[in-house]
């Protein structure tokens, strides 16, 4: 992988970033050295809503967001995917207010590059990922959740990849009649119907990636069917350790890889830590006024509401569940290296989404924590080259092939 031209001051690293276990790094095995030399890509944020809905300028240091071009530099990730998140009970399940929400959200990114050319490149391949990485400028990429805004029309594929987008997560908590998901009923029993398949086979020939995170265990199974191309999961964990649906089985990860796929882990605590979730839900149930509350008090769209209660689960989550540690993030990427190989394994944070973070993983500057622990644990510089951003790199070569004809 070549050595980025340009990097960003490296930060010290947080105390938390090994906690008992920190050892000083051998001779040339730097952590910070190390990481900024990688070309790091995190696969999900969901930073869009916080520009939208709440006026978020990412250019600028913030303390609302997980994510801001100046923590991007200091953490050394040189590329992001922005997640286009249609949340089905604000805007639908499809329909004209599933689409203008998501082009409302690509139309965001791609000003980011539009109007701060020094800091921020559109990026829809991995040569401008590399590009972008040499000049000391960031990628901004696009990733669809859930195919909510791609309406049962076959040629809205299309219309999305043009716009920019390069994979499609094929449904959110909610299933979609062509998709099922992991976090309804409906998902238990239904996979990818006859147009879901159609979806895949549309993705293969453009050349975007098909992402499982959130689908269903039927839809996973009928995505490895029906994809000629390797398969991703965006933002899961492993079942084995956090046996909760979100996250990917065993036998799930091996056929993933078997497809030349990448498994990208998430810092979500409930997909980290066995139990978690469980006390997770207990405390939900004793902040429910307070959530309650600071939803009736927000004004304006309905997104903002929802960021207003997130916020109060946020601080109440830091002062009432248990802190979960880098090191446990490792465990996860160590299980999947131990299943299938290091070639099989990124990252996909989830930040901005999620309102716990891992001690150690507090926003985006603390990403060579994540090195630190890595290299503590006896991966080599390459090892973290390939699961910093080289993997990703790698399936985004194979798929932009495509099954077609390429634009």
């Amino acid at each position: 992988m070549p050595e980025k031209t340009e990097k960003a001051n490296s930060p010290e690293l947080s105390n938390a970033s090994t906690g008992a276990h920190a050892e000083a790094p051998a001779a040339g095995r730097d952590p910070l050295t190390i990481h900024h030399r990688a070309i790091a890509i995190d696969m999900h944020a969901d930073t869009v809503q916080f520009m939208l809905d709440d006026g978020a300028d990412i250019n600028q240091r913030l303390t609302t967001t997980h994510l801001d071009a100046v923590r991007m530099k200091e953490g050394g990730l040189d590329a992001q995917f922005f997640s286009i998140w249609v949340e089905p009970e604000l805007y639908g399940h499809g329909g004209a207010s599933a689409v203008r929400r998501a082009d409302e959200q690509i139309a965001a990114v791609r000003a980011l590059a539009e109007r701060h050319p020094e800091t921020w490149t559109l990026a829809t391949t991995s040569a401008d990922i590399r590009h972008a990485a040499s000049e000391g400028k960031l990628a901004a990429l696009l990733g669809l959740e859930g195919g909510y805004p791609v309406d049962e029309k076959i040629e809205s594929v299309e219309r999305y990849y043009r716009m920019g987008v390069r994979y499609m997560t094929l449904a959110w908590s909610h299933s979609l009649s062509w998709a099922g998901s992991s976090g309804d009923e409906a998902g238990r029993t239904r996979g990818l119907s006859d147009f879901g398949r159609r979806v895949v086979r549309e993705m293969n020939r453009l050349g975007m990636m098909v992402d499982v995170s959130h689908v269903s265990d039927k839809t996973f199974w009928d995505v490895v069917e029906t994809s000629t191309k390797p398969v991703i999961a965006t933002h899961s964990n492993c079942r084995a350790i956090a046996d909760v649906p979100r996250n990917l089985t065993d036998d799930m990860i091996r056929a993933l890889a078997a497809k030349g796929g990448v498994v990208c882990v998430v810092f979500y605590p409930a997909f980290l830590e066995p139990g978690w979730q469980e006390k997770k839900n207990r405390v939900d149930a004793e902040i429910a006024p307070l959530v309650d509350a600071a939803g009736r008090k927000a004004t304006g769209r309905g997104s903002f509401r929802r960021i207003a209660r997130d916020r109060v689960r946020e601080r109440e989550f830091a002062h009432r569940l248990p802190p979960v540690s880098v090191a446990r993030v490792v465990d996860h990427i160590d299980h999947i290296v131990k299943l299938v190989g290091v070639e099989h394994v990124g990252i996909g944070s989830d930040f901005d989404g999620i309102q716990a973070v891992p001690a150690g993983l507090a926003s985006v500057a603390d990403l060579p924590n994540l090195t630190a622990e890595l290299l503590r644990r006896g991966y080599t510089e390459e090892d973290v080259d390939k699961i910093l951003g080289g993997n990703i790199l790698r399936v985004m070569e194979e798929v932009e092939r495509g099954d077609g004809r390429n634009f």
